[in-house]
């Protein structure tokens, strides 16, 4: 860990005085050369009704009556002409488990791949970035929730490959591309996956539809994602996915319902009913899942108190006496800064 934040203190030194030079040239010669930082950094404590660790079968916040460092974050983006380029760096427990199959260092590239625009139709992109499938992101001030959903935490979190972006017209778009195996920068194996992501909307952005898939030789997901704006204060949104590993199938359906009733407070409600009765995913039941977080907001920080419940068809949770029971509950409290 300690190497990892050194790296990545190093990286963001050497990042400004890169930045300080490009915006030199950026205003001498090409009027499409930019340079964009985001710097984040999120905490959290939480706290099992249980007190037991083990209850949390999901990604990121896997700990129990403890203070944990979520992630820091550094990410770069620039752009000169037709070409771009991203490396974005984080070092915590989302950045180590995001790239859980890597060892040291490398658990700290979250993503790192370069772009290619021939024209405003089409953008060919190579190396490894985070998955298009899904409704939820790994940074936390991407996500309205602070607690990952059993689809994000058992689906694809990033593919290492090539890609082609293609514009279709109005509000359309696709994507198609071939990688590694799923979360895997290198493999040995011949096995690789097909990505592919169709897309569009209503001219108003109040509706926009998202259908993805992931597939190769013994894996296939196919996932829905739904975007919808009620009103200056509401939004609703659906992820829908099916994935199917070896021939068994776990299925997520999760739902969404935002309300900000001013812009220095917001409200969500996730529900969410995961089904792996058949252990594709290795969870081995269906659970019902309800969690309810709040936002708010003072300037570049966020605060996010949270309450989730879980219920399972079987007995797969701990209670205070350590026995197994179907019910789980926590708590937890996140602090995000986004500089």
């Amino acid at each position: 860990m300690k190497k990892s934040i050194s790296l990545l203190l190093v990286l963001v030194s050497s990042f400004q005085a890169i930045a300080q030079v490009d915006s030199t040239k950026e205003a001498s010669s090409a009027p499409n050369h930019s340079t964009t930082f985001t710097y984040y950094v999120d905490g959290y404590y939480k706290g099992d009704f249980a007190g037991k660790t083990e209850n949390n079968k999901t990604s990121f916040t896997n700990s129990s009556n403890t203070f944990q460092i979520g992630m820091a974050s550094v990410k770069l983006d620039q752009v000169l002409g037709n070409f771009a380029a991203t490396l974005d760096l984080g070092v915590g427990k989302r950045a180590d488990e995001f790239s859980y199959n890597d060892n040291g260092v490398a658990t700290s590239f979250k993503q790192a791949f370069i772009s290619y625009a021939p024209n405003s139709t089409v953008k060919f992109t190579a190396g490894k970035w985070a998955t298009h499938v899904g409704y939820e992101l790994l940074d936390a001030y991407s996500n309205r929730n602070y607690s990952m959903s059993y689809g994000f935490s058992y689906g694809p979190f990033f593919h290492t490959g090539v890609r082609a972006d293609i514009a279709l017209g109005g509000k359309s778009a696709m994507m198609i591309g071939v990688a590694q195996p799923t979360d895997f920068v290198s493999s040995s194996s011949p096995n690789k996956m097909v990505i592919a992501q169709f897309s569009t909307g209503t001219k108003n952005d109040k509706l926009k539809a998202f259908l993805n898939y992931q597939g190769g030789k013994s894996k296939s997901q196919v996932d829905l994602v739904l975007n919808g704006v009620v009103s200056s204060q509401v939004a609703i949104n659906y992820d829908g996915t099916v994935c199917n590993i070896s021939g068994a199938n776990w299925t997520s359906n999760a739902l969404y319902v935002n309300y900000d009733p001013s812009s220095k407070f917001g409200f969500t409600w996730r529900t969410e009913f995961f089904d792996d009765t058949k252990s594709a995913a290795g969870v081995g039941t269906s659970i019902f899942q309800n969690t309810f977080s709040a936002n708010i907001h003072f300037d570049k920080f966020t605060l996010i108190p949270e309450l989730r419940f879980d219920n399972a068809k079987d007995k797969i949770f701990l209670n205070k006496g350590s026995n197994l029971n179907p019910y789980a509950g926590n708590f937890l409290i996140a602090a995000v800064y986004k500089f």
